[in-house]
C-alpha cells in the first residue's frame, strides 16, 4: 500500500479538482472508495484512481494510472456502453489545473455519465420495488452479455488452484487477530469448505473443460445495476484480468448473496433462475451453493482486511458486517448435502 507522504500530493490535486467542479451550478458531491475519488458534478461523474499499490493492483505512477483507466472505459463499455465516455487528462497550466485542457499532463480521469441513484438495484431492493419486469430484463442483459463475452483461457488447474489461494489468504486473514468475531464458527467454515473445494474440484474442473469460464463482470453486485434506460451494469472489475475469469454462475452466486444481505433473498433467487433459463449448462446445486459460501468468505475477509489499515475508514462498520456474511455462508453450506 502507498505511504502517507505518497497521498499528499493525491490530496492536493483531488482537493483543487472538488473546487474547480464545485464551481459548476450544480455544484459537486464527492465520494471515496478505496481505490479512487468520485466528483460527482452535473450530469457527469469523474473518476481519479489513488496512487495505491495492493498485492492485486499497482496504481503507484500516472502511466500505470492512465492504463487502468483506459482498461475501465474498454472492459465497462461491454454492459454500459452509454456509461463510459472518455479518458480525459488532468493538466497543469501556469500552476492552474485543467480538465482535459492544454499543458503537462498531470493525472488521468475516467468521465461517465451520471445514474440515477434512485434506479440502482440496491435502492430499489430496499424500497422493495424490484418488480417481474425488471427481474426479466436484467436476466436477459446478463445473459446476452454471457453468451457472447469472450471464453476464458484459464486451465482446468489454474482455476481449482485459484480457489484453493483464496481461500488460504481467507484463512490467513480471519484468524490474524481477535477480530469480534465467533471464532470457532469461522474457523468451522473455513474448514467446511477447504473439505467441500476438495471434493468438487472435478465439477470445477468440468466447468473449465465445458468452455464455461468467460471474461465476466467480476463485481456483480447491486449497487453496480442501473434500471436506467438502457440498463447499465457498470463499474467492473479492471484492474486484474485473473479475477475477471469467472463462471457467470459463480457471479449470479455473488449476486444473489449481496440481495440477501440487503434482505431480498427472494429477489435474488429470482435474477439466478431467469439468468439461468437463458443460459447452458448450469452447474450441480452443490458447487452453485459452494460458490456462494466461497464470496461470503472472500467479504468476510475483505471487511476485516479493512481493519488492518493503518487509518481506517468508518471503522465501526466492519466486523457487524462480516458478520453477517459468516451468517450467510453458514446459510449456503447448508444447501450442500
Amino acid at each position: 500500500m502507498s505511504s502517507p507522504q505518497d497521498r499528499a500530493p493525491f490530496d492536493r490535486l483531488a482537493q483543487e479538482l472538488q473546487r474547480q467542479l464545485a464551481r459548476a451550478p450544480a455544484g459537486v458531491d464527492v465520494v471515496e472508495t478505496h481505490m479512487s475519488r468520485l466528483f460527482l458534478a452535473g450530469d457527469r461523474v469523474y473518476k481519479l484512481k489513488k496512487p495505491v499499490r495492493f498485492a492485486f493492483l499497482d496504481f503507484s505512477t500516472p502511466r500505470a494510472r492512465e492504463a487502468d483507466c483506459r482498461a475501465e472505459l474498454r472492459l465497462n463499455r461491454r454492459l454500459a456502453p452509454n456509461v463510459y465516455l472518455d479518458v480525459v487528462p488532468v493538466t497543469l497550466v501556469d500552476g492552474r489545473l485543467s480538465i482535459g485542457g492544454a499543458g503537462e499532463i498531470v493525472d488521468w480521469l475516467v468521465e461517465m455519465k451520471r445514474l440515477p441513484a434512485e434506479l440502482m438495484l440496491d435502492r430499489l431492493l430496499v424500497s422493495g420495488a424490484v418488480d417481474a419486469h425488471r427481474i426479466e430484463a436484467l436476466a436477459t442483459r446478463l445473459a446476452i452479455f454471457y453468451v457472447g463475452v469472450e471464453r476464458s483461457t484459464i486451465s482446468a488447474s489454474d482455476y481449482v488452484a485459484r480457489f484453493s489461494r483464496e481461500q488460504a489468504e481467507n484463512r490467513r486473514i480471519v484468524t490474524l487477530r481477535d477480530f469480534a468475531l465467533d471464532h470457532c464458527d469461522a474457523i468451522s467454515l473455513l474448514d467446511r469448505i477447504d473439505s467441500l473445494l476438495a471434493k468438487q474440484a472435478p465439477a470445477l474442473e468440468a466447468r473449465v473443460r465445458e468452455g464455461r469460464i468467460v471474461d465476466g463482470h467480476g463485481d456483480l453486485r447491486p449497487e453496480h445495476i442501473c434500471f436506467c434506460e438502457p440498463l447499465a451494469i457498470f463499474d467492473c472489475l479492471e484492474f486484474n484480468d485473473e479475477l475477471r475469469q469467472v463462471d457467470p454462475f459463480d457471479e449470479l452466486a455473488f449476486l444473489d448473496l449481496e440481495c440477501a444481505l440487503l434482505g431480498a433473498p427472494q429477489i435474488g433467487a429470482a435474477i439466478v433462475e431467469a439468468t439461468a433459463r437463458r443460459l447452458p449448462g448450469p452447474p450441480p446445486p452443490a458447487l452453485f451453493a459452494l460458490y456462494g459460501a466461497c464470496r461470503a468468505l472472500l467479504r468476510v475477509r475483505l471487511s476485516l482486511a479493512h481493519l488492518l489499515e493503518p487509518a481506517p475508514r468508518h471503522k465501526d462498520k466492519w466486523e457487524p458486517l462480516a458478520r453477517r456474511y459468516l451468517a450467510l455462508a453458514r446459510e449456503r453450506l447448508t444447501r450442500i448435502g
